[in-house]
């Protein structure tokens, strides 16, 4: 009786522990509209390109140069696909189990010295200034406001990252996800159709309120559409 005893409290124990968490799993994305500004108004205003940059971009290593940088009124453009940035301060979806390219570091900071989070802050990468196209001399900075528009979806971002020299077209988890796009850093994203529309000379500070850069970003995109 003593050792039936032992084993069924032994197993009533078992049956009590907590059982492991499961990984992570990036959740399905859910598109978000934000703010009043149509998509179609805003992919009307770039339909045509005057190139800026001084040579095209691949839009993933191995692929064609196809991409230019385009200027607009108060603005430069890129039309290109979208590959997942997971970067930055690691996360429950972000972080080097789920990212096998996964990188701890961003270009910029939050205002507490920290990272960014791609995972919750919506934010957009540019390559790095090179003899192709140098962001910075179109008033371009980490921080600036950026309109990104994915079928009938816009979504306010902010450049928070940098990227190769030579690539352009990728954006954070939260982006992704914001626009119903697969956000999965392993092997989400999308081939094409995505617009990018950073507005120049616009800064959000802290570079992490999200909510500031949506009001800056219906403010910028109103006057971009309205412009001549």
């Amino acid at each position: 009786m003593r050792v039936q005893s032992l084993t069924l409290a032994a197993a009533g124990v078992a049956l009590l522990a907590p059982a492991p968490f499961p990984a992570a799993r990036p959740s399905p994305p859910v598109a978000v509209r934000e703010g009043s500004v149509r998509a179609a108004d805003l992919l009307a205003k770039v339909r045509d390109c005057v190139p800026v940059s001084k040579g095209r971009y691949r839009t993933d290593a191995g692929t064609r140069a196809e991409i230019p940088v385009c200027g607009a009124r108060g603005a430069v453009f890129w039309k290109a696909d979208m590959d997942i940035d997971c970067d930055g301060r690691s996360g429950l979806v972000c972080n080097g189990r789920t990212d096998p390219s996964f990188s701890g570091a961003t270009a910029y900071r939050q205002s507490d010295g920290r990272y960014l989070s791609a995972e919750t802050l919506p934010y957009v990468v540019v390559p790095t200034p090179s003899g192709i196209w140098d962001h910075r001399a179109y008033g371009i900075r980490g921080g600036s406001v950026v309109a990104v528009i994915y079928k009938d979806r816009v979504q306010y971002a902010v450049v928070g990252d940098t990227g190769p020299r030579e690539i352009i077209g990728e954006a954070s988890y939260a982006t992704a996800k914001a626009l119903g796009i697969r956000p999965d850093p392993h092997g989400g994203g999308t081939s094409s159709g995505v617009t990018y529309i950073a507005f120049k000379n616009s800064r959000v500070s802290p570079i992490e309120d999200h909510a500031a850069a949506v009001t800056a970003g219906e403010r910028l995109a109103r006057e971009f559409v309205r412009g001549g």
